[in-house]
Formats: C-alpha cells, structure tokens, sequence
C-alpha cells in the first residue's frame, strides 16, 4: 500500500473538517433576542483573574517523576498541581529576592 504523504493526510483532513461543518447548520431563527434585564444579569463564564493581574498560560516540560510527585502533593493539599507549582516558584523567587 503506498504511503501518504504528511501533506496529503493534511489535506485529507482538512477536506474532511470542511465537510463535517458545512452539515452542521443550526437555525438560531427561532431564539428570541435577550432583554436589557436578562443581559444586566449574565456573568462571565470562565476562571476570574486573580489579583491585579491575570495569570498567564504557558506551556512548560517537565519529567514524568516531577509531575507524578507533585499532582500526589497537590492531592494531599487538595489543590490544583498548577496553583502548587505557582506557589513553590512564588516562596522561591521570595527567598531569592
């Protein structure tokens, strides 16, 4: 069986996402506009910022044993591992200066 090429699996892809979309149409005539209370009344939906700056989402590697260990720590603290990573980077950047 011939190989395809990385550039031909893309455009296969790609073809496919195009068709898969193009069937999925949705007919919002039916929805009535939303009034000025109900729009006064909506929230943001999502994580607030957390102090005077929003975090910043980044992407990081770390080895296998480093993140097994500190998702069983943040387990036993019953937070986030990514809140225990900003807080042992925040109490050594304190102690660093």
């Amino acid at each position: 069986m011939k190989k395809l090429s990385d550039s031909s699996v893309q455009g296969w892809r790609i073809a496919r996402k195009r068709s898969a979309t193009k069937r999925r149409k949705i007919d919002y005539s039916d929805i009535p506009p939303l009034s000025d209370e109900q729009l006064a009344s909506m929230r943001r939906v999502g994580r607030p910022p957390l102090g005077d700056e929003p975090r910043q989402l980044i992407a990081i590697r770390l080895d296998p044993t480093v993140l097994r260990w500190l998702r069983a720590v943040a387990a036993k603290r019953r937070v986030p591992y990514q809140t225990l990573i900003n807080d042992l980077l925040a109490s050594e950047m304190k102690k660093v200066g």
